[in-house]
Parts: C-alpha cells; sequence; structure tokens
C-alpha cells in the first residue's frame, strides 16, 4: 500500500494480502497471550501459590492494560517517524515481550513470576493496543470488519499453537516432570520467536498514511458523537461520590472480615473518585486532563458497548483464571500441583485452549458472512450466547474428552469478541483519536479483569464451596449477560 502519495477523498480499498500482512503480526501477540492464559496459572500453583491466590496473582494483566494502553494510544496518536505511526510501538513491545517470555518459565520463586507477569503484559500490550487502531487507521469503513475478522484468525491460529506447544513437546519427548517442566520452557522460548518474527514481517510489510493525509480522508475524520452539553461538568462532585464509595467498601470489608482480595475493588472505586477530583473538568493539554476529557466525550456508541464489553470480559477472565485449576481436581482429581497427574491435567488445559482458539479461526471465516445477514450486534449476542452454553457444560461433563466440544462455542464467542465490538466501534471515533479511544475502550476489558481479580477468590471460597470448576458457570452467566447488551448497540 503505497499510502504516502495516494490523495483520495475515502480510503481505498485494499487487497486480501495487504490486509493479511497488516494482521500477521497479531499472531506473535496472541501466542504469547496463549502461552500466559494457558500456563500462568500452572506456573503460579508449581510455585507455591494457595488456590485463593491465583486470583489476585493474575492482576498484573488487568492492571498493566489499565495504564499502558490509553498511555500508548495516547502517544502513537502524536508519533509519526520513519516507522509511521503506531509500527515503533510494535517494535518496541516485541523487543520487550520476547525477552519476558524467555525469563517467566525460568522464575526461582513465587514472587519473581508476579513480577514478571506485569513486565510480559505490559510488554504485550505496548504492542497490541496500536495494532487495533492500526487496521482503524489503514481500512476504509466497508472493510473494518474483514480486518478485524482477520485478526481474529490470527488469534485464533497463534493461540492454538501456543496453548498446545507443553502437550506437543510431551509426546516429543521433552520432560514433562518437575517444578516448571521443560516441556513449559520449551513453549515460551519457541514462543519469543515467533512473536518476533511474525512482528517483524508487518513492520516490514506494511505502510502507514502519515497523519496529514490520514485526516483529510472524508470517510475517517468525523467527530465523536456529541454528548450532552456539560457533561464534564461536576467532575469533581462525581470524584467525591465514588471516594465516599471506595471509603465505605473498606470499612464494610473490615467490619465483617471479608475476604481481604475484596479491599482491591475498594480501592478501585476510590482511585476513580480521586481521578476526577484531581482533573475537576478543566480543559487542559496535558495527557491526564484529555484522558479525562475524552472519557467524558465518548461516542455514544461506544457508551452502548461498555456493558457487553465488560461482562465477556469478565467471562473470559473467570475462564483463563479457573480452567486450569478447575479441570486438574474436577477431572483428574489432582490436589497436588507437581505431581504427573496435574502436569497431564495442565497439559489437557493446553489443548483445550488450543480447541477454542482453533474453532475461533474457523469461526472468523464464517462471522463476517453471518455479521452482513442479521448485523453485527446481533452476531455478536448469538456467538456470545454459543460461548455461555460452552462455559456451561464443564461442571455437567465429567469425561474430560467431552470438554472439546464445550469448547466450540468458546471458540466462536472469543473469535466475535476480539473482532466485532472493535468493528462496530471503528467507524464512529475519529481518526484523530482511534489511538487513545482504542486505548479508553480497552479500559472495559480491564476493569472486569481488575474485578475478577479482587472477587472471583471470594466467590469462588464463599460461594462456590470452594470448587473452581464452577467459576466458569459464572462465566457463563456473565456471557448472557453481555450478548443481552449486545442487542442494545445501534
Amino acid at each position: 500500500m503505497n499510502a504516502a502519495v495516494m490523495p483520495a477523498s475515502t480510503r481505498p480499498h485494499v487487497g486480501f494480502w495487504q490486509i493479511w500482512n497488516m494482521c500477521f503480526g497479531f499472531m506473535g501477540i496472541q501466542f504469547a497471550f496463549g502461552l500466559q492464559n494457558a500456563n500462568m496459572s500452572r506456573i503460579f500453583q508449581a510455585l507455591g501459590a494457595n488456590m485463593d491466590d491465583i486470583a489476585v496473582l493474575w492482576i498484573a494483566a488487568p492492571l498493566t492494560g489499565f495504564i499502558v494502553q490509553p498511555l500508548v494510544g495516547h502517544y502513537s496518536d502524536r508519533t509519526w517517524n520513519r516507522l509511521g505511526r503506531r509500527r515503533p510501538y510494535f517494535l518496541a513491545g516485541a523487543i520487550l515481550t520476547s525477552l519476558a517470555l524467555v525469563l517467566m518459565p525460568r522464575s526461582p520463586a513465587l514472587w519473581a513470576a508476579a513480577g514478571l507477569l506485569w513486565i510480559l503484559d505490559a510488554s504485550i500490550n505496548i504492542s497490541m493496543e496500536p495494532f487495533r487502531a492500526f487496521v482503524g487507521d489503514n481500512l476504509a469503513p466497508a472493510q473494518m470488519p474483514k480486518g478485524y475478522a482477520m485478526q481474529s484468525f490470527f488469534i485464533g491460529v497463534g493461540a492454538v499453537v501456543a496453548s498446545m506447544l507443553p502437550w506437543i513437546f510431551t509426546r516429543f519427548g521433552v520432560s514433562n516432570i518437575g517444578t516448571i517442566p521443560d516441556s513449559v520452557r520449551l513453549s515460551f522460548d519457541t514462543g519469543a520467536v515467533v512473536l518476533a518474527v511474525t512482528m517483524l514481517w508487518t513492520i516490514v510489510s506494511t505502510r502507514e498514511y502519515p497523519p496529514d493525509q490520514l485526516h483529510t480522508f472524508g470517510d475517517s475524520t468525523g467527530q465523536a458523537e456529541a454528548v450532552r452539553p456539560g457533561s464534564a461538568r461536576h467532575a469533581q462532585l462525581r470524584g467525591m461520590v465514588w471516594l465516599l464509595a471506595g471509603a465505605l467498601g473498606m470499612i464494610l470489608v473490615w467490619k465483617f472480615a471479608i475476604d481481604k482480595q475484596v479491599y482491591l475493588l475498594a480501592a478501585m472505586l476510590g482511585f476513580w473518585g480521586l481521578a476526577l477530583i484531581v482533573y475537576g473538568g478543566r480543559s487542559g493539554a496535558g495527557l491526564f486532563s484529555t484522558v479525562m476529557r475524552d472519557i467524558d466525550d465518548m461516542p455514544g456508541r461506544m457508551r452502548q458497548l461498555v456493558p457487553v464489553q465488560f461482562f465477556s470480559w469478565l467471562a473470559l477472565f473467570a475462564m483463563w483464571i479457573y480452567t486450569t485449576p478447575g479441570v486438574t481436581r474436577t477431572h483428574f482429581h489432582a490436589m497436588v500441583a507437581t505431581d504427573a497427574t496435574y502436569n497431564d491435567g495442565a497439559n489437557w488445559v493446553g489443548v483445550l485452549f488450543a480447541a477454542y482458539s482453533g474453532f475461533a479461526a474457523l469461526a472468523a471465516i464464517l462471522i463476517p458472512v453471518v455479521a452482513r445477514r442479521i448485523g453485527l450486534a446481533r452476531c455478536h449476542a448469538l456467538n456470545l450466547a454459543l460461548g455461555a452454553i460452552g462455559l456451561a457444560s464443564f461442571p455437567v461433563l465429567r469425561n474430560p474428552d467431552w470438554l472439546l466440544a464445550s469448547m466450540i462455542g468458546v471458540g466462536f464467542a472469543w473469535a466475535s469478541i476480539v473482532s466485532l465490538p472493535y468493528a462496530l466501534l471503528a467507524d464512529s471515533v475519529p481518526s484523530r483519536k482511534m489511538g487513545v479511544y482504542m486505548g479508553i475502550f480497552n479500559f472495559f476489558i480491564v476493569i472486569p479483569q481488575l474485578i475478577a481479580a479482587a472477587a472471583l477468590g471470594a466467590v469462588v471460597k464463599g460461594l462456590l464451596g470452594g470448587e473452581p470448576i464452577y467459576a466458569l458457570v459464572v462465566g457463563a452467566a456473565s456471557f448472557v449477560i453481555a450478548g443481552a447488551c449486545s442487542l442494545r448497540v445501534k
């Protein structure tokens, strides 16, 4: 795509292979995520983490996303150099993520693994957030569903291989015994190489529109949909309400001896209140004021998508945290995280995660066809319903082999979650703020993950009898709510 010299009133349509190259690096990103999602609970347990602490150890993933994504979005909107607008962040993220992948399975202790998860997830986010904006920048609105579907396809392919790698290496004779087996270490090393190669392919094989040209296209300069006048007013009053809610939450946790992890949930409310108080509705041009103002002025469609994202990702986070402990305990009857039976069960979870990713790659081909017939929002609701059926079946199907069938529905839901909301959003935000709005949109991915990290452990322990398999039923209910909310998106 010779974007630098092609004047046009609208962005020209590009060919299949141009979209392919544009999205190819996302396979490497998902390779890293696939290894993280399928193996971090295993690594934490192997290094001595208690079941009750697993959720809070995962807090690094959403918290780094909460911090990194809007920062990267804000600055990538304002970047232009020899590599372009988004691609400098692809390169930096690829280098940092590859290093973190090599180090993670060599963690000498639980604290080291927890710290490396912060580094790994922050590094992934440096590359991932601009990738969403990259498609929105370079494709015409009519091609955005294809672009995000292509990303979904590569997400599926990358996660299939990444999730299965420990199982594959074990089948080829690599040791699956030990605190962190050689099969896991070799899988993470392979992931580092795949990430570097795929990201470099996208960086070298694609071009970007210079900002001056991008903003002249008639299909990319629309302003965000208007919000009611004065939406930024009373920010300090709203902040006081949130701050008091957080303080009250902490008092209740202390008084009624609720699980200490719930303190985090109360702290989140207080933190948001403080942010609103500091912001105060001011009109400054600094990073903090700009992001807070953009949150207040987010497009109407984005507001409608907030609960859809919230409940979808609450379900996913429940699955990523509790599938390994749930399946190893319920289906493999393993109670010790370092014995052979547990490692066999953990490897099988890797196969299950690979299965849903594989089904997602196939679903990515079908979803655009269905979406054209019934609309993006209805198609998304349908796919989330399939995901709910898949997660709800886990406690019912006691033969672990049959769980592969459950992953069909999860695969359709996953393919839809990582594509259709972004297609719905991308043509409703102005090109000048594509990066920052993609980052803000991802707030509503990381906030439910923070809530899951703060509250799911207490829910499993206090309401679900300490049985992690039932956390997946909570995930199924979240998918149902998300699907219902999707039907309200206009």
